[in-house]
């Protein structure tokens, strides 16, 4: 068992952890939350020893083995299989032993000990780790060095997965995996036989993968039973109960009050009101629970643009023209497209959201943009590459040159930059700052296509459910590429395969994509992946465009529809606007014309709505059909 017993640890004058206490048995899987800076990652520091507490102690059995994620990334010649058979330190030693040993009694006391931790299979369990994470035999084979970060992070992650140790600690590890892979480990981390305590954002794996939440929150812990849904229903309860305990209080207290108000200076009653006048000082005041800080992201509203909005025709896109990265796409997107891109990384989802985006040309094909078409494209280089010494209210300034300062205050105040925020260096702000202000900056010229790039990396929960509510409250197109399985969820109606050059519509759901994910990434090694049929693209993409054909009168229908809605809910409130007015009823005749007037935009209002649902329904039954 793992024992945080009333710990204390403070930052110069900033009191982080306060009497913190919790309990963690062995075999919990446990999901570690709470708002940014309350501490999460210096907990973990804390328990593997790279920190002292202050006061208090943390304990656990002598036996136990911590495993963490190295922080820097493994490099130079050694391949992946090699580095992560390392993390093995006691088979690494065995090993190294048995060569050297010339005693036969010790010799074979070490190849028991090989056989009881099973070292013959160890290099198809580092191999098999190392697949569900993205990396083919080839791939395995290759040194370090040739490696990015973000691939040689994923070394180190698969290394402490390996090393099994008792106590696993994991730091946002999904922050450098694709979706791909962090179906992946999602389905690991449910079978995984020992402890590990998991800090994440993602509600997605908060869910799925661990049997308890532990809360930090006011400098102390709490442990929940069951995943995070079941956490926040909990706390909500709590809360609710919480506000009914303090207005019973205060009407307690108040009538206590009124007592000692009336009768303290009275002779016969000064011994009552004394007593209530102490048990009104005893009184303690119920502590509420407050939900973490709402985070705030408002896109602007997007023009209207007459569909498409991009088409390709047989584009191929690429870097340098002897190896393009993608070929005969045959793409179109509209302004109520919800899309997502699936496809492990390197396989060229990035490329296809520059082209969307225009930051690439196609080398070869047609591509045709809806004219006065501006397209908001978000990338966390973008975030690396803010200039650190700005304000958020110069470098946004910079962007909207013809704005008056009121209104480039009111665009950051959109994005929850406040008074207090907008004149703060962009090097002081915290990550999730810095990524609302990016998206601050890349909608600044009111785009009609946001094209967004992993754009939850830096965000915490909070600011996830508001991206969320925010991009589902923009009404144009929206191109997605994301590890955060509950924002595709939530906002995607289609999804694209990127693979093998292509881009392909993916025909189910995320949960048969996690299928065959999980399918390919535990294939057997050696084993090839079935080729796919030439001729069944071109298929597929004159299937996708026939269906488009079909559902256009449908969507046609729809945006009229709901064009008509908005122009006869505008009618309305115009006269009741002029009805809420004095001087309308100075006139009787007009008043008369205008109560009519009022009944019948009503009337109309009512049979547009429901036009508005039929056209809706019939769209999306259509495309569930698709």
């Amino acid at each position: 068992m793992l024992t945080i017993a009333n710990i204390t640890y403070r930052i110069g004058s900033r009191t982080l952890f306060d009497g913190a206490a919790a309990q963690v048995p062995e075999g919990h899987r446990v999901g570690l939350v709470g708002r940014n800076g309350c501490g999460k990652t210096t907990l973990l520091a804390l328990i593997v020893g790279e920190r002292q507490v202050d006061g208090g102690s943390i304990e656990m059995p002598r036996r136990w083995r911590v495993g963490v994620v190295a922080q820097e990334a493994p490099g130079g010649d050694t391949t992946p299989h090699v580095a992560v058979l390392a993390a093995d330190h006691e088979r690494d030693a065995l090993l190294a032993e048995a060569e050297a040993a010339d005693d036969a009694g010790r010799i074979a006391d070490i190849h028991a000990r090989l056989q009881d931790i099973e070292a013959h299979s160890a290099p198809a369990r580092a191999a098999a780790i190392l697949a569900g994470l993205g990396f083919d035999a080839a791939m395995q084979a290759r040194p370090l060095a040739k490696f990015s970060g973000g691939w040689r992070m994923r070394v180190a992650l698969a290394a402490a997965l390996f090393a099994e140790p008792d106590l696993l600690l994991l730091d946002e590890p999904t922050n450098h995996l694709d979706l791909e892979a962090t179906i992946w480990l999602e389905s690991y981390l449910q079978s995984y036989p020992r402890t590990f305590l998991l800090v994440s954002h993602d509600r997605h794996i908060l869910n799925s993968c661990v049997t308890h939440i532990l809360h930090a929150d006011g400098g102390k812990l709490a442990l929940y039973p069951g995943p995070f849904d079941r956490f926040e229903r909990v706390r909500a309860e709590r809360r609710l109960a919480a506000e009914a305990l303090i207005k019973k209080q205060d009407a307690h207290r108040q009538h206590m009050q009124a007592f000692i108000d009336r009768f303290r200076y009275k002779a016969s009653k000064a011994r009552q009101a004394q007593s209530r006048l102490k048990a009104l000082a005893r009184m303690e005041p119920i502590v509420t629970i407050d939900d973490d800080p709402a985070a705030v992201i408002s896109f602007p509203e997007p023009p209207r643009l007459r569909p498409p909005l991009v088409t390709f025709d047989d584009v191929t896109v690429g870097y340098t023209p002897e190896t393009p990265v993608l070929r005969q796409l045959d793409l179109r997107l509209d302004p109520d497209d919800r899309i997502a891109l699936l496809g492990a990384n390197g396989n060229g989802k990035s490329t296809l959201a520059k082209l969307f985006a225009g930051r690439l040309k196609p080398m070869a094909g047609k591509e045709f943009r809806a004219p006065k078409l501006t397209c908001a494209y978000f990338a966390q280089h973008q975030i690396e590459d803010m200039d650190a010494a700005s304000t958020p209210l110069q470098a946004l300034s910079r962007l909207m040159r013809d704005a008056i300062p009121e209104k480039v205050r009111a665009r950051l105040g959109r994005f929850g930059f406040g008074q207090d925020k907008v004149n703060t260096r962009i090097a002081d702000l915290s990550g999730g700052e810095k990524a609302r202000l990016n998206f601050a900056f890349i909608s600044h010229a009111v785009p009609g296509v946001l094209i967004l790039d992993e754009p939850t990396n830096h965000l915490d929960l909070a600011a996830r459910e508001a991206l969320i509510d925010a991009i589902n409250d923009f009404t144009g197109a929206v191109i997605l590429i994301s590890h955060d399985w509950h924002l595709i969820e939530l906002i995607a109606d289609r999804l694209w395969l990127v693979a093998e050059g292509r881009v392909r519509p993916f025909e189910g759901d995320l949960d048969d994509y996690r299928r065959l994910m999980l399918r390919e990434r535990t294939r057997p090694a050696g084993e090839q992946r079935p080729k796919a049929d030439a001729s069944s693209g071109k298929e597929s993409r004159r299937e996708a465009a026939a269906r488009r054909r079909e559902m256009e009168p449908l969507r046609r229908a729809a945006r009229e529809a709901e064009a008509r809605v908005a122009q006869l809910t505008a009618d309305k409130a115009a006269v009741e606007a002029e009805l809420a007015q004095p001087e309308a009823y100075g006139d009787a005749r007009r008043a008369v014309e205008l109560r009519r007037r009022q009944a019948e935009l009503a009337r109309q209002l009512a049979i547009a709505e429901e036009r508005w649902l039929q056209a809706a329904q019939a769209l999306e039954e259509a495309s569930s059909l698709a």
